[in-house]
C-alpha cells in the first residue's frame, strides 16, 4: 500500500474517490453525499490551501481509502474530515494507517491536535434515537456502542470523546466529538508555528 497526497490533476484517482466517498458511507451516513456529483464536489474542496488530502493505493494503483484534514478554523487544530476506507478492505490496517498519516502531517504543520465529528444518525449507539436533553453529560458517561459505530476504531488510536451536539443531524441524530493531542509525552510540541 503506498499512501500519496490527491493532487487535483489527479482525473482518474478523483473519480475512484468520489465513487468510495459515495459508497462507502452510503450505509452509515447516506444522506452525507448523496450524489456522485456532491461526493466529487467535496474532494475537489480538499484541494484549498489549507486542507490535506490523502489517498491510500493498493498495489494496482486503485483508490483504496481516502482522508482529508481541515487546518482553517483554529490556530493549532485540525479538523479529520473524512475517512473512507473501501468496505472489502476493512479490518487491513488501512484507516489506522490513512489516521497517522494525516496526524503526522498536521504536526508538521505545527498542529497539536486532530479533531472530529462521528454521526450516530441510525442509532448505532445508544445516544443515537435517543433524547439527550435534560442530563448531556451523563448519557455521554455512559455511552454504548450498540453496532459496529466507528467512535471505538477512534478510541483505539488514541482519540478521546470530547463532547456531543444533540440532535445535530435531525432529532436522535447526534454528533460525537472526538480528539487526540498530538504533543509529545513530555508535553512540548516539536512543531513550529500554526498549521493555516
Amino acid at each position: 500500500m503506498l499512501i500519496r497526497d490527491l493532487r487535483a490533476g489527479d482525473a482518474r484517482l478523483i473519480d475512484q474517490v468520489a465513487t468510495l466517498l459515495l459508497e462507502g458511507f452510503r450505509q452509515m451516513a447516506p444522506d452525507a453525499w448523496p450524489t456522485l456529483e456532491a461526493a466529487r464536489a467535496e474532494v475537489v474542496a480538499s484541494f484549498a490551501p489549507e486542507r490535506i488530502s490523502r489517498i491510500a493505493l493498493d498495489d494496482d494503483g486503485v483508490v483504496v481509502g481516502w482522508i482529508g484534514g481541515i487546518c482553517d478554523s483554529y490556530e493549532f487544530a485540525c479538523e479529520l474530515h473524512p475517512l473512507v476506507v473501501a468496505p472489502a478492505q476493512q479490518g487491513r490496517g488501512i484507516g489506522r494507517a490513512l489516521v497517522t498519516d494525516l496526524e503526522e502531517r498536521v504536526h508538521a504543520r505545527g498542529g497539536i491536535t486532530v479533531y472530529l465529528g462521528t454521526d450516530d444518525e441510525l442509532a448505532l449507539t445508544s445516544l443515537g434515537g435517543a433524547e439527550l436533553f435534560p442530563g448531556v453529560l451523563e448519557r455521554l458517561a455512559a455511552i454504548q456502542n450498540l453496532r459496529r459505530h466507528p467512535y471505538e476504531f477512534y478510541q483505539k488510536l488514541g482519540y478521546e470523546i470530547v463532547g456531543v451536539i444533540p440532535d445535530a443531524n435531525g432529532p436522535g441524530r447526534p454528533d460525537i466529538l472526538m480528539a487526540k493531542s498530538l504533543r509529545r509525552v513530555d508535553g512540548e510540541t516539536s512543531g513550529a508555528g500554526s498549521i493555516g
